[in-house]
Order: C-alpha cells, then sequence, then structure tokens
C-alpha cells in the first residue's frame, strides 16, 4: 500500500468579504456565481492524496484554482475551510513556528520565474535554502554541487544567473528545491517560461530526477499534454472545483464529462497511451507440446494463418498456416522445429508512440511480454489504429492479416488426406468432414 505524502481535505478557498457565508453556501448547493455577492469562490470543496515518490499533476485553464491550491498545500494561503496534511502533520492549524519547520523540512517550491537572487553565483543560489536551514558551508556547498551536477550545470556553478539561459536559471530553481532536500516540491507553471524545445528537456530530466531521488512532486500546469506526459495522476480542475482525478490513461479513455473529453481530444495519445492499455487477450496461442497436429487445430478453430507458440506461458515464436502445412507434407510432428523466434516484442509499459511503427509494419501482431517473457497480451494492426484514432475496436478477436485467411480451410482436407490425418469426434466442424 502507498505510503501518504499529502492529503488535502474538503479545501475552499473564497477571496472577498463573506468567505464564510460563501462556503455554507456552497455547501448547500449554490453555484459559484451564486455566491458572488459574498464573495469570489476560487476552490470549491477539493480534496485529494498524493502518495510518497509520485508525480501528481494540477491541471486547468487560468482562474481554474490550481494555483490557489498551490499556494494552501505550503501555508501560502490559510485555507476559508478544510485542511492540509503533510505527512500527517496540519497544515492549516500549525503556528507559524511549526509552519517554518514543515517548509524547512518538507516543502520546498520551484517558481515560474525563477526567483533566483541576481547578485549571487548559480552555487550559492542553490545552497540558499540549507543556508536558511543553519547548514555549515562546506556542507551545504557540497550538497549543492552535487546536485548542480544532477541537472547538468556543475561548470556554471561560479556563474551568475544573469549569464545564463532561461532553460539554466531554471535548473538552478530546480537544482535549489533538490539541495534542500525536503520530501516535497511543489512546481507552480514550472516550464511555461521556457520555449518548447527546452521545456520539453526540462520534463525529460524532471522524471529522470524524480525516478532517481524518488521526490514527490506535485506539479501545476495549464498545458494537458505536459500534464499526460509528466503525471502519474492528474486532478482536472474547472470554475475552482476538480472534475476528475485520475491516471493520464484514465482521463484520456474515460473523461468524466464533456469539459475533459474536449480537453483531451487533441492530445497525442501515443505519448500517453501504454501496450497494456491497448493490447488484446492472446487468444490465439498453442503449446509447444501441441505439436504440428494441434497447431494445425488451432489454427483453424481460431480460423487465422498464425499463432503465438508458448511453453509454461512463456513466448518461444510464432507459427503460420504456411509452415504448418509444409511440416504436415513433411510429416514432421514437432512444433517448435516450424517456430519463428524472431517475433516482434514489446513491453508492457512502452509507450505507443515507441511501438506504434512496428505495429504498423508486421503483419502479425505485436506480442506483449513481461519480464519472465510471459505472453500477457498481443496488438494486432488494427487495435493499434483503433487506439490512435480513439475508436473502439469492434471485436476482442483480431485476425493476423498475413496470408489469406480461408488458406487453411482450403487445404486442409488435402493435408489430412496426405498425413492420415483422422478428425476427433469432439470437432464438429472435423467430424462434418469425415
Amino acid at each position: 500500500m502507498s505510503e501518504t505524502a499529502l492529503e488535502a481535505r474538503h479545501l475552499f478557498k473564497v477571496f472577498g468579504r463573506h468567505p464564510n457565508q460563501a462556503v455554507r453556501r456552497l455547501k448547500s448547493g449554490e453555484t459559484r456565481s451564486e455566491v458572488l455577492d459574498a464573495g469570489t469562490a476560487a476552490v470549491i470543496d477539493a480534496s485529494f492524496t498524493v502518495n510518497r515518490g509520485e508525480i501528481f499533476v494540477i491541471m486547468g485553464l487560468s482562474g481554474s484554482g490550481k494555483s490557489t491550491i498551490i499556494r494552501m498545500l505550503n501555508g501560502l494561503l490559510t485555507p476559508t475551510d478544510g485542511e492540509v496534511l503533510i505527512q500527517g502533520r496540519n497544515v492549516t492549524t500549525a503556528s507559524a513556528k511549526e509552519l517554518r519547520d514543515i517548509r524547512r523540512s518538507h516543502v520546498s517550491m520551484v517558481f515560474q520565474h525563477f526567483a533566483l537572487l541576481p547578485h549571487r553565483t548559480v552555487l550559492d543560489n542553490a545552497a540558499y535554502a540549507l543556508e536558511i536551514q543553519g547548514v555549515a558551508k562546506d556542507e551545504r556547498l557540497a550538497r549543492a554541487r552535487e546536485i548542480l551536477s544532477k541537472v547538468g550545470l556543475a561548470d556554471w556553478a561560479d556563474h551568475l544567473p544573469d549569464e545564463l539561459s532561461g532553460g539554466m536559471r531554471q535548473r538552478v530553481g530546480l537544482a535549489r528545491a533538490l539541495t534542500a532536500g525536503t520530501d516535497i516540491l511543489l512546481m507552480d507553471e514550472a516550464f511555461s517560461a521556457l520555449d518548447p524545445l527546452i521545456r520539453r528537456e526540462m520534463q525529460e530530466q524532471l522524471i529522470e530526477l524524480q525516478q532517481e531521488l524518488g521526490r514527490t512532486i506535485i506539479f501545476i500546469t495549464h498545458d494537458l499534454n505536459e500534464a499526460m506526459y509528466l503525471g502519474d495522476r492528474i486532478a482536472v480542475m474547472r470554475d475552482g472545483r476538480i472534475v476528475q482525478n485520475g491516471t493520464p490513461e484514465e482521463i484520456l479513455t474515460d473523461p468524466a464529462n464533456d469539459y475533459v473529453a474536449q480537453f483531451v481530444q487533441d492530445v497525442d495519445r501515443t505519448r500517453v497511451l501504454t501496450a497494456a492499455a491497448v493490447m488484446e487477450p492472446p487468444h490465439q496461442t498453442t503449446p509447444i507440446s501441441a505439436g504440428v497436429r494441434g497447431a494445425l487445430r488451432t489454427l483453424r478453430s481460431q480460423q487465422t494463418s498464425a499463432v503465438f507458440a508458448v511453453e509454461n506461458r512463456r513466448l518461444v515464436g510464432v507459427v503460420t498456416d504456411r509452415a504448418v502445412i509444409r511440416a504436415v507434407k513433411a510429416g514432421q510432428t514437432e512444433l517448435r522445429s516450424i517456430v519463428d523466434a524472431s517475433v516482434l516484442t514489446v513491453g508492457p509499459d512502452d509507450l505507443l508512440t515507441d511501438i506504434v511503427e512496428r505495429a504498423v509494419e508486421t503483419p502479425i501482431p505485436l506480442a506483449v511480454i513481461d519480464a519472465e517473457r510471459r505472453l500477457i497480451g498481443v496488438i494486432p494492426r488494427v487495435t493499434m489504429l483503433a487506439a490512435l484514432g480513439n475508436v473502439p475496436p469492434t471485436t476482442r478477436e483480431m485476425p493476423i492479416v498475413q496470408t489469406p485467411i480461408d488458406m487453411v480451410a482450403e487445404f486442409t482436407p488435402l493435408v489430412d488426406a496426405m498425413a492420415g490425418l483422422t478428425p476427433e469426434p469432439s470437432d464438429p466442424s472435423e467430424g462434418s468432414r469425415a
């Protein structure tokens, strides 16, 4: 079970003359516009948990309330109602001294516009949070140098911020937050001021650092593609409310309402969906122990031109109707001898963007295998195309397009006669040919 790093419970934030009155009216069912005479409701009944070590993204358009939420998480704003808990400590009711301790020990902030000290070097900026904490100079500079190396700025430690590009300055801001050693990073539109290329590089670097350092990150953005790329889970906001909270795949494939559906319609699905999200059950399989005759029977019953050969659920390769027919004519019975082991495979967590070319080019479905090489699913070409076009497949079992599907049926009587095979009575389709 995942450990909770942060929890927001029924947060409300109203700006105006009568905020508490506005909250009472909102709780009774009035809308945001109906309580304007009492105040402006920036956040309405927002609840979520963030697990340790995950990237949790809060996204929405301007005015949706996402930046107000992040300021309540670290105590910069006091909720009108509700509470925030960080590792069990209540931020909302904490004294000024307790709040300072929570910020020093548990929470760091990365700002959109860097907020670097212009008269201090990159190294001193990165070490600033430790200076505030009272860490000795040698120790804080050593830790800052280590983090600067991780973000690719080791050679710029002695430069001033105005000598750096925008992307490099944002790396300094990130390094400062990481150097602080806190468990949680709050990032408010941290990459939105960067040009697209640098922004993408920063997104990739953030994921690498999070995987290496295991920090918990709460990331605010208005860019859905960025949210989908970064987030382990995403909370989508509209008019102060969280309208959907789920994984990128859940939000993309099962939007909660028309608003979310409109949001996701232009998302690059290949960078969100994984092989596991679109794969079909591996029905078209035959055990190696079934031999050539067993493979032939499976090809007929599945009405397909190729099947995957497995041994103890592990993928051995693929067997085609042509290979089976040649083997029968030659009197072969051992299936392993005709298995093609060069079948293309992918992992369940592989993104579609990394496998789409292979799926489209191969006439045989991509085999999805786990770390033990067990066959856990297949991705036929038509399933891949349906996923990319946001069209549900019309059937759970997709024929493998390699050779004409009637080929097995056409050759079966001839092959059986040549091989002296007798149909089994339990198979009606075979029995009718007797």
